[in-house]
């Protein structure tokens, strides 16, 4: 049996056509970025947009730093979201009640501070994303790691690898790292929040030619559950 290449996030989007060209391409999951110190943020307004232009097969995924059950929910309801990815210390039991509203949820965990990968545990049956954890934004600031050192967390939970990835290193880090699924933010723009769609499209060709080679991937992002949007 052939092996499947991980899946593709590409997070950060602030435009809704450049969110639909994504998907064309074969992307499996949009983030929209909440947290407003992020030059990537977007308003409740613009996300719906774009998660209105996704087709029911796209994850749409809201990128929280922090926040209570209640936004969440209200920005899923609003936006249209079908995951939420919690970037901060949000804690097991903040994951359990989304999971329990049929939000897929990833947490973020980090390999230079907390919450860090011997976390995982405390999350049960946990979806993680992992990226190095330094710069001045929760995220990856488009810093390249050691990515070879995840293989052995792969082997035991859900991976979804970030941080410094772009079309010219991503084989690489798939090869080390053995992820489920890679996520792409500033390794595809032109400018921070806005997505080139030929790197976009040079990102997926490298992932594509690139299978795991201990197993195949997990499916992270089965196909998105539509969640109806308010009139």
């Amino acid at each position: 049996m052939a092996l499947r290449p991980p899946q593709v996030k590409v997070c950060g989007l602030t435009d809704p056509a450049t969110a639909a060209s994504c998907g064309d391409l074969g992307v499996k999951a949009i983030g929209c970025v909440f947290y407003a110190k992020s030059p990537r943020f977007v308003s409740d307004a613009l996300a719906r947009e774009i998660c209105s232009a996704l087709p029911p097969s796209i994850h749409r995924v809201g990128v929280f730093v922090d926040l209570s059950f209640s936004e969440i929910m209200h920005k899923a309801a609003f936006c249209g979201l079908t995951a939420a990815q919690l970037h901060g210390s949000e804690p097991p039991e903040l994951v359990k009640r989304l999971k329990n509203e049929g939000i897929l949820v990833i947490k973020a965990l980090f390999a230079k501070k907390a919450p860090g990968l011997d976390d995982a545990e405390d999350y049960a049956d946990g979806i993680f994303l992992v990226e190095q954890g330094k710069g001045a934004l929760p995220g990856g600031n488009a810093a390249e790691w050691d990515w070879g050192g995840l293989k052995g967390f792969s082997r035991n939970h859900p991976l979804i690898l970030a941080g410094g990835l772009k079309p010219e290193n991503v084989a690489d880090a798939i090869a080390l790292g053995q992820p489920d699924a890679v996520d792409v933010s500033s390794g595809v723009e032109s400018s921070p929040g806005v997505k080139d769609l030929a790197s976009v499209e040079a990102f997926m060709t490298a992932v594509t030619g690139r299978p795991l080679t201990r197993r195949t991937a997990r499916p992270i992002f089965s196909d998105g559950r539509d969640r109806t949007l308010p009139d």
